[in-house]
């Protein structure tokens, strides 16, 4: 089927960067001839129709901004064969032929759904847990870095000031990418993600040493999806602080990481991944995934993508350990 006018979406958890995929998928498909039309509030408004037409200028100004100017939400109707059909209906009675899907693990099963129902469909990876297989790093996870870096750069000055040990909870529900990195980057003496069990008795340990070696302040990371996250952690602590010897204080950084001003590295890989999902539409490529390894554009088939999780290198946690010391 000729590829005449194309669709995009935004769909799951928001990152830095998704406005930049929009603007370079919308100016692609016009310099293409393609009809670009932008479709609001992610798979429900696929299937509501909530479709606007997008132009060139219907798309500046909003390359510096977070979020998402289209919306999106997270839609369970399109796990059922129900909601992809109604979905699929939508498009057709819309005269709209191939679709951008921008987002997550979910965003991009939902995309081979519709592709295996023959929908030309292209995923692009953005998420800011960067647990995408297909590509080196996702749109948003290095903006969402340095937003929780800055944040414990800062609470390490109050750490210092006051001789306290503070702990940082990032976002992270079943991928610890945020915490190891930021942990690492901001000299956290521990690091808790869902990936490798931490005991809180090795937080204490991690602490004490610490305390022995002259440091008056410590910074722990964690996961959010740990077993042990900030509630936990304070738990243990608190019941065993007499023999522990430490009060722990809280600061949960939460979506404040996902609303930053993307930065120039999420800028540019959003720019060149949304005017590739468009080429690929153009060029009767799709069922994939466009993504970056290597400093290259790749694609992979959404059928190894969907439903899986780019594992974690375990090899940064003991570096971590290792520089904690």
């Amino acid at each position: 089927m000729e590829m005449k006018r194309v669709a995009v979406l935004t769909s799951g958890g928001d990152a830095p960067g998704m406005n930049a995929v929009v603007r370079a998928a919308v100016r692609s498909g016009a310099a293409l001839g393609l009809d670009m039309v932008g479709v609001r509030h992610g798979y429900s408004g696929l299937m509501n129709a909530e479709f606007i037409p997008l132009g060139s200028r219907d798309v500046g100004g909003i390359v510096q901004r977070g979020g998402t100017m289209l919306g999106t939400t997270r839609c369970l109707e399109l796990k059922t064969d129900a909601g992809q059909e109604r979905a699929l209906q939508q498009l057709r009675e819309h005269g709209i032929t191939g679709l951008v899907v921008v987002g997550g693990n979910g965003s991009q099963s939902g995309a081979y759904a519709l592709s295996k129902k023959g929908l030309a469909v292209v995923g692009v990876a953005s998420t800011i847990d960067n647990d995408l297989l297909g590509t080196d790093v996702t749109i948003g996870a290095t903006t969402a870095a340095d937003i929780a870096l800055e944040a414990i750069d800062r609470l390490r000055v109050t750490a210092s000031s006051h001789e306290r040990a503070f702990l940082v909870e990032v976002m992270g529900r079943d991928c610890g990418y945020l915490a190891l990195m930021v942990g690492i980057a901001g000299g956290a003496e521990a690091i808790v993600i869902p990936e490798i069990e931490v005991d809180p008795e090795e937080v204490a340990r991690e602490l004490r040493l610490a305390s022995e070696r002259g440091k008056s302040h410590a910074i722990v990371v964690v996961a959010e999806g740990s077993r042990y996250d900030a509630d936990g952690l304070v738990a243990y602590f608190k019941e065993h602080q007499e023999r522990l010897g430490f009060d722990l204080r809280v600061s949960r950084l939460g979506h404040i990481q996902r609303g930053g001003t993307p930065g120039i590295f999420d800028r540019l890989l959003a720019t060149q991944l949304g005017a590739a999902a468009v080429q690929c539409l153009a060029g009767g490529c799709h069922g994939v995934l466009v993504g970056r390894i290597g400093g290259q554009v790749v694609t992979t088939p959404l059928a190894e993508v969907a439903n899986r999780t780019k594992p974690l290198d375990t090899q940064w946690f003991e570096l971590g350990r290792m520089l904690a010391t």
